[in-house]
């Protein structure tokens, strides 16, 4: 929200109360409570009238403060986003005060509270990080019509007479709480969700508020009211409404945030490294699931708007398996149901007369798990709808009537998620498609949540609950699976989420196009949520929307195999490799037994993931924070600490170009190339190629060529391939079981007087041990029982 006219003025009718000087302070617990005057306070006259702001300066974990602001407080509004839902916080606050200023010290950082004028500085050891200076917090009264560029007002319901034929009247005026820090020269801020913009969100507007919009706008599935920057610490708005973020757009110094209502909470996250600071904010907001290593592999969808008869799935996936592409996760999309009766959850009996017998024999004969399509909204033409209706399972408009609309099925309700009873009917229609065979499912909408004139079932704030619905609805789906099918197994494959939705993975980046752009903006969104405690990012390989050229295809291929789900989705084509000539299916089975190769390795991240909040694809500045080159890269990534990707975007005719930091870089598919960096490279790639880059010092685990799934021991017939260690260089690396979070044993490595020695545990088993120095590549078989390898160099 933007209250000013230029730097100075206020636009016309707006009303500001800024927070000016502390009046009272007194120590509580973990910080302190602030009682700050919206004037100067001169004489006992001036306490007289005009808001006075309670704030609480605390921190809630280590490295981590917290900043509340309160103008009226009555009963805490919900719902809320759960804090420290997996971990504990780590408590270690340190409080100090002097005759006019207070400190509190957690983890390395520092917030320095001056009386008057009222000031908040964050620092580390070695500079101030940002700051909220003289009347960078305050109240805002607001003319409605200054609101309406707001998210929640262009998408809002009430104008759309279908869905309220009774709209109630604006207010004349709507009350903000806002707050601004400062930006330092050279600061850069990430995150905020699955933006599709530019990857750096200076001089942007954003609103966290989520939206059905695409790839291709300002809108996102996924608003997420937390950022990341480069200079060491990270911020946490935690509101579970519409935030709106200008970052640097309505003060080019600063990030302003403003919420409507009468509270606003953000923390301030410090880290050494970035990785640190998503630690520490998944400590707060929770951390992904562990996932089952199946989910790890080839997902083939029937796609949309395409036939899904017997006939056509049989050849798909025995096709797949014919040309060494095998299929592990089948998925049918919304016509497995009747058209016009989505959700149903009932199989089309016209096409799928014994869905029981059909899964059972696609799961036995093409060993594939089986996905299908749900959303949380309930045609009227649906046969369960008045069952939804009779039992109250549906939001409400003010009237006790179900709110509808006819936007994608007509006159759809959507489940009210907050009624344990609609909850347990949702489940309980989930459960029925277990029982025939179905072992997940592909979560899909929940952005178009209604937010005016509605009641939901337990009082919840619909402005807060627009968001938060998507968490509910994936949270909920996904607990019936680990019910049903155990912890560590579960998986939904999302489309919506906010802050805390990553402990419910898969998600994928909604409807793009079948272009190199749409690519981009999916590679971009992908890393702003990897950004946001999202450890996990999918996509539809090849677009979703139109038919991609074979080029583009083969290009979305390569990069969609080095990423941590992958899936073959599109809307009104198919996506087997063969519709783009019988050279994708080549190219594509080279990537995915790839792929297969890494899961030693990838699912290790996994783990790390689940245990730290690490995420697999990694925006470059996440690994190299010091250097500035990085900051800017979103058309390449990390796939975990060790692997570089460059996808490329261009026609096959044109120069590629990608980045190498420091150091000695190998090719992983052509290791006799090195290339010592920082350094560009611009290259014309091949259409069967992508670059892929190994880290110096980096210990790669491979699985078994041709092993042909992503579920299988990951520690066996292994093959240790050592990158350019330095003498007296050792690297430790952990070797996953394949099952829950064991591991299975480790393999340490060290290189010492031209030697390197190779060490594994017991339940570590080699085929061969590959060294790639600078001066050439030494390959040795090793029986699969020696603890210890000597290669000489």
């Amino acid at each position: 929200m933007r209250f000013n006219d230029g730097f100075w003025l206020l636009k016309s009718g707006v009303k500001a109360y800024y927070g000016l000087q502390v009046v009272s302070a007194r120590e509580q617990g973990d910080g302190f409570n602030l009682q700050v005057s919206t004037k100067p306070i001169r004489h006992r006259g001036d306490t007289l009238g005009g808001p006075l702001l309670s704030i609480r300066v605390h921190s809630p974990t280590e490295g981590v403060i917290g900043v509340k602001i309160d103008h009226f407080k009555h009963v805490a509004p919900t719902p809320s986003i759960a804090l420290f839902p997996d971990d504990q916080p780590v408590s270690s606050a340190e409080l100090s005060q002097a005759d006019h200023s207070w400190s509190i010290y957690t983890g390395g950082l520092t917030a320095e509270i001056t009386e008057n004028p009222y000031t908040i500085a964050f620092k580390s050891s070695q500079r101030t990080l940002t700051s909220a200076g003289y009347k960078h917090q305050a109240v805002y009264d607001v003319p409605y019509k200054w609101t309406l560029r707001s998210a929640s007002n262009v998408s809002c319901l009430a104008n759309d007479v279908s869905s309220n034929p009774c709209p109630e009247a604006p207010p004349e005026t709507v009350r903000y709480v806002h707050s601004e820090l400062n930006l330092s020269p050279g600061e850069l801020i990430y995150g905020l969700g699955e933006q599709f913009g530019a990857f750096v969100k200076n001089g942007q507007s954003v609103s966290v508020w989520n939206q059905d919009g695409g790839t291709s706008s300002e809108q996102a599935y996924k608003c997420v009211p937390f950022y990341i920057t480069n200079r060491n610490y990270g911020v946490f708005i935690n509101h579970p409404g519409e935030v709106e973020v200008e970052v640097g757009s309505e003060k080019v110094s600063r990030v302003g945030v403003s919420v409507v209502g009468e509270g606003l909470e953000y923390f301030i996250i410090y880290g050494e490294t970035p990785l640190e600071i998503l630690e520490r904010y998944t400590r707060m907001t929770g951390r992904p699931a562990l996932l089952p290593t199946w989910t790890f592999g080839l997902w083939l969808s029937t796609s949309f708007l395409t036939s899904y008869d017997e006939k056509t799935v049989s050849g798909f996936l025995q096709g797949m398996r014919d040309r060494s592409c095998p299929v592990r996760v089948f998925h049918l999309d919304c016509f497995w149901m009747k058209q016009y009766e989505w959700c149903s959850f009932t199989f089309d009996p016209d096409n799928f007369p014994d869905p029981g017998a059909y899964l059972a024999e696609i799961k036995h004969k093409y060993d594939v798990k089986i996905c299908v399509w749900i959303n949380p909204y309930i045609s009227q033409l649906s046969p369960i709808f008045q069952e939804a209706v009779d039992c109250g399972y549906l939001i409400k408009r003010k009237d006790g009537t179900p709110w509808q609309w006819d936007l994608w099925q007509p006159g759809l309700g959507v489940v009210d998620v907050t009624n344990p009873a609609a909850r347990k009917w949702y489940e309980d229609k989930l459960d029925a498609l277990v029982d025939l065979g179905v072992d997940t499912f592909k979560t899909d909408f929940g952005e178009r949540i209604p937010h005016t004139s509605v009641v939901f079932h337990d009082g919840s704030d619909p402005m807060r609950m627009h968001n938060t619905y998507s968490v509910i609805y994936n949270a909920m789906v996904f607990k019936l699976l680990e019910r049903r099918f155990g912890k560590g197994e579960a998986v939904v494959f999302a489309r919506s989420a906010t802050a805390g939705g990553q402990r419910f993975p898969v998600h994928w980046g909604g409807d793009c196009e079948s272009t190199f752009e749409a690519m981009a903006e999916t590679l971009r969104g992908g890393l702003s949520l990897t950004l946001s405690g999202f450890a996990f990012a999918s996509h539809d390989i090849g677009g979703f929307e139109g038919h991609p050229p074979p080029e583009i295809y083969h290009r979305w291929v390569a990069y969609g195999l080095f990423s941590s789900h992958s899936r073959l989705h599109g809307s009104m084509s198919y996506r087997v490799p063969w519709q783009y000539g019988e050279e994708g299916a080549v190219y594509m089975a080279r990537f995915l037994d790839t792929k297969h190769r890494l899961m030693p390795y990838l699912y290790d991240l996994a783990i790390k993931a689940n245990q730290k909040g690490h995420p697999l694809q990694r925006a470059m500045f996440l690994e190299f924070p010091s250097d500035p080159t990085t900051q800017y890269l979103d058309r390449q990534y990390m796939l975990g600490p060790s692997l570089l990707v460059a996808p490329v975007f261009v026609p096959q005719s044109e120069e590629s170009e990608y980045y190498l930091p420091a150091g000695r870089w190998t090719s992983f598919f052509h290791p006799e190339r090195t290339v010592v960096g920082p350094t560009w490279v611009r290259e014309v790639v091949p259409l069967d190629e992508i670059p892929v880059w190994v880290r110096p010092s980096t210990v790669l685990c491979l699985g078994p060529k041709g092993i042909g799934r992503p579920d299988y021991a990951l520690s066996q017939n292994l093959e240790i391939q050592v990158y350019e260690l330095q003498e007296g260089e050792t690297v430790q690396v952990d070797v996953p079981e394949g099952t829950g979070a064991k591991i299975a044993g480790m393999i340490m490595v060290e290189r010492t007087a031209g030697e390197v020695g190779i060490g594994t545990s017991r339940e570590v088993e080699l085929s061969s041990v590959s060294i790639f120095t600078s001066s050439g590549i030494i390959r040795q078989v090793v029986n699969g029982l020696a603890s210890t390898v000597t290669v000489t160099l």
